[in-house]
């Protein structure tokens, strides 16, 4: 269940932050649901794709950028990689957080065997 919750929740994510990029919801804070989103989105990521993820988090900026240079349609371009980026980042936050408990979770569980 919280697998499924968490690929909608990745797809609404990448749907938004695509849309967002060309035009303006008003009355909609798209950055806070983008990393909300992403936050939910995260749970569904496995430990051995959390480095994709990183890189993507440093990498999509910077593909922004370069896309802003088209004419015409560059700024929304860049834009939608701003805001794919932004869920990503919330979902690399909530694959850091779990990665964090299970290190102190085994640590504390090494104390109590030793």
């Amino acid at each position: 269940m919280v697998g499924k919750v968490a690929n909608l929740a990745r797809a609404l994510g990448i749907l938004l932050a695509i849309i967002a990029g060309f035009i303006v919801i008003p009355g909609l804070n798209v950055a806070l649901v983008l990393v909300v989103l992403g936050l939910i989105g995260g749970l569904a990521y496995a430990a051995d794709e959390a480095v994709r993820l990183y890189i993507s988090v440093l990498v999509i900026p910077v593909i922004g950028m370069a896309l802003a240079n088209v004419p015409a349609i560059g700024g929304h371009l860049g834009a939608a990689a701003t805001n794919v980026a932004l869920c990503a980042a919330g979902a690399a936050a909530t694959v850091l957080a779990i990665r964090l408990y299970n290190l102190v979770k085994d640590g504390l569980l090494g104390l109590s065997k030793a």
